[in-house]
């Protein structure tokens, strides 16, 4: 059987294997410790939702590069679109001669992206980070405002801006002072909200908790932007509620403060539309700028910054822009993955994969104690898993115990959220039924094990 259509299995009877041991060992000599990674796993090729390893393991994939192969590992009509890019040219600075990938895939971006206004415009970064970051600049420019407004579960980058940020400060110890002008509220954590309030209660404290920071923090008038994830990633895939964000919407209006979407791990069909803002905008709430970046380009890094023409015309010259940003390569992969989104309706199996694993979790919230809560959009899901019901006590111990477990029986799995007990599925949009039945197999079985008496 070809990889991409093989299932899951364990040759080594242990794992890391006798070959990835060794590669394993060399990466601890040569690269810092802090770049950690737990997967006994050792990549030798890829193809679509599933690794084989150095010494011959096959995994099935459900991180996905952490959301980056949403069409895939090593789609081969990826493949040769960089291949005959390559033919060419690799790399032409945009600033200095234009090449035509660039100009198509703004094109492109700016016919698809669903930010506000009829006119957009696009340009390019290496990473999602950097486009955050380009965003904030942007916004600036374009108010002429210092301040800015984030979440509490927000991530958005490992630069020192992005640090500030981020809220989960594990990911900048010791990295301060940070840049000022950044001002915190807090995220409709819905699970966790407080007291018994019901859901519309909640969404009207979460907004009068925003208020406050206009009072407390910055005031109105000197907020550029607010930016926000529509569905937090390594917060615990905890989707904003969408009349929440309506209301967001209508305080940034009222207040000439720009709406800035991160689709950094959203974008490109995770959600079960080609971008979550596209949920928005049938709402009648569309961001003003969007930025994107991972599955973009299937693994080639590229990012994207996209508004409408007035706001990217009021950047001065030499503002924005990069040395790599938009580079050829990556530009002709990410032509190609739009290409094959819209043509093998990818949005649409997003919504297939999403329906059947969300009855599946259900199943298991019913059944299982420690399966606390299961959310998300399209195929963007996380089950956040607890001590017991009656607490909510986050089980991060129970978290670990599972990634480790599904690794060895050959599926990967990743955590995330505040308190490392959410598991978030980011398998690449063309996994096969089988491996879905399969991994969920292995998954369910993981919990039975790790939630046995004596362990």
């Amino acid at each position: 059987m070809i990889l991409k259509e093989a299932l899951p299995k364990i040759i080594t009877g242990s794992l890391p294997g006798s070959n990835a041991e060794k590669m394993i060992q060399r990466r601890a000599v040569a690269t810092p410790g802090a770049i950690r990674c737990v997967y006994p796993c050792v990549i030798k090729k890829a193809a679509g939702a599933m690794i084989e390893d150095v010494d011959g393991n096959i995994f099935l994939d459900w991180v996905g590069g952490v959301g980056v192969l949403n069409v895939g590992h090593a789609h081969p009509e990826i493949i040769a679109a960089v291949k005959a890019q390559a033919d060419n040219y690799f790399h032409s600075m945009f600033n200095i001669v234009t090449h035509e990938g660039y100009v198509s895939l703004a094109e492109k971006m700016n016919e698809i992206v669903p930010v506000a206004g009829r006119v957009k415009k696009t340009f390019f970064a290496n990473s999602g980070a950097e486009a955050n970051e380009n965003a904030v600049k942007i916004a600036k420019a374009f108010t002429k405002r210092p301040n800015i407004i984030v979440f509490s579960g927000a991530f958005h980058g490992r630069t020192a801006l992005t640090m500030a940020m981020t809220a989960k400060k594990a990911y900048a110890k010791g990295m301060g002072p940070f840049p000022d002008g950044i001002y915190r509220a807090e995220y409709p954590y819905l699970y966790r909200k407080p007291g018994n309030m019901t859901d519309s209660q909640a969404i009207s404290y979460y907004i009068e908790k925003l208020e406050r920071v206009f009072d407390e923090a910055s005031p109105a008038e000197s907020v550029a932007a607010i930016i926000l994830e529509p569905l937090q990633g390594e917060g615990g895939f905890i989707p904003a509620p969408f009349e929440w964000v309506k209301r967001l919407r209508e305080i940034c209006n009222e207040n000439g403060i720009l709406l800035i979407a991160d689709e950094i791990q959203t974008g490109f069909g995770r959600t079960g539309r080609l971008f979550a803002s596209n949920y928005w905008q049938e709402g009648g709430f569309a961001p003003d700028i969007i930025t994107t970046a991972k599955s973009i380009a299937a693994g080639i890094p590229v990012s994207a910054i996209t508004a409408r023409a007035e706001i990217m015309d009021s950047v001065p010259g030499g503002v924005i822009g990069g040395t790599f940003g938009g580079n050829a390569l990556a530009c002709a992969a990410a032509l190609k993955v739009i290409e094959i989104i819209e043509r093998d309706k990818l949005c649409e199996r997003s919504m297939e994969i999403g329906a059947k694993c969300r009855a599946v979790f259900a199943g298991w919230q019913e059944k299982y104690e420690v399966v606390g809560d299961v959310r998300g959009l399209g195929s963007m899901l996380g089950i956040e898993f607890i001590k017991d019901k009656s607490t909510r006590t986050p089980a991060p111990a129970l978290v670990s115990a599972l990634v480790a477990e599904c690794a060895r029986q050959g599926l990967l799995i990743e955590n995330a959220g505040t308190y490392g007990n959410v598991i978030r599925c980011l398998w690449p949009l063309v996994i096969t039924d089988e491996q879905l039945d399969t991994g969920l197999t292995i998954f369910r079985q993981a919990i039975e094990k790790c939630t046995a008496p004596g362990t």
